[in-house]
């Protein structure tokens, strides 16, 4: 297997009870891609990033992280996976009864860190790297903004600096102009830090600027994957749908289709 390859799935099937969520999805991942994780609701596409998390298991195939088997680093390299994988869920999941400190600090303090002084560099650090200040360390979420909630969030997925980063839909519940914030931050991260990221996505401004990579499960199935000119191209009904459609073209005008 490349040693640049950050995630590799190879013929996942995963089935609650007799409801088939995937079935032979495979596909692979270079290092510093973005990747967006596209479909419709109840397609599988929370529960495949689940799955890349390690907080589920499918009921057959293998996923790979920078070349090892996923259930090997779980049996054996728990910690390790934990603290190489960065999660942002869809609401933030801020904890309500702690701080804004206390809530990045918190992944720190689960792996055993004991050292106050260096809890506080590394948190203020984040802080700062998301575009906050020491004063919001004070705050409690219910404090926040919808903006702030997901700047918090990123920084606690970022506080064990993490070479893969999952998102949840992160630009859900934010307003046009927070969710633009959101992107340039992502984006200057990114570029700053070189993390692979995978994301649950339907902002069709994301995958046009942000995602090197785009993966469109339907029919219970990986129906297209590739940059966003080859997913353009695709004939599959829901692709044509969902990019297609009287917005999407307006997002989309412009962009270079390879017809191959």
């Amino acid at each position: 297997m490349s040693e640049t390859c950050a995630i590799k799935i190879e013929h996942l099937y995963t089935q609650f009870g007799d409801k088939v969520i995937h079935k032979d999805i495979s596909m692979s991942l270079a290092r510093g891609e973005i990747l967006g994780l596209v479909g419709a609701s109840g397609c599988g596409k929370t529960t495949l990033l689940r799955e890349i998390m390690g907080l589920q298991t499918p009921n057959n195939g293998q996923i790979f992280l920078n070349g090892k088997p996923l259930a090997a680093i779980i049996a054996q390299q728990q910690r390790r996976l934990r603290s190489d994988c960065g999660i942002l869920f869809q609401k933030g999941a801020l904890f309500s009864a702690l701080d804004v400190f206390e809530n990045i600090a918190f992944p720190l303090r689960e792996l055993g860190l004991q050292d106050d002084e260096l809890i506080k560099r590394l948190v203020f650090s984040k802080l700062t790297l998301v575009g906050l200040g020491t004063s919001d360390a004070e705050l409690k979420p219910a404090e926040l903004s919808g903006g702030m909630i997901k700047r918090v969030a990123l920084a606690r997925a970022l506080i064990l600096e993490p070479s893969l980063l999952l998102l949840d839909e992160p630009t859900a519940g934010l307003d046009p102009i927070g969710s633009e914030d959101f992107v340039t931050l992502l984006s200057k991260l990114h570029k700053q830090l070189n993390f692979t990221v995978v994301m649950v996505t339907h902002d069709l401004d994301i995958l046009r600027d942000l995602c090197s990579q785009i993966a469109v499960l339907a029919d219970q199935q990986l129906v297209a994957f590739g940059t966003l000119a080859s997913i353009l191209a695709s004939e599959h009904p829901f692709v044509k749908e969902f990019f297609h459609n009287r917005r999407a073209e307006r997002v989309f005008q412009g962009q270079e289709v390879d017809y191959g």
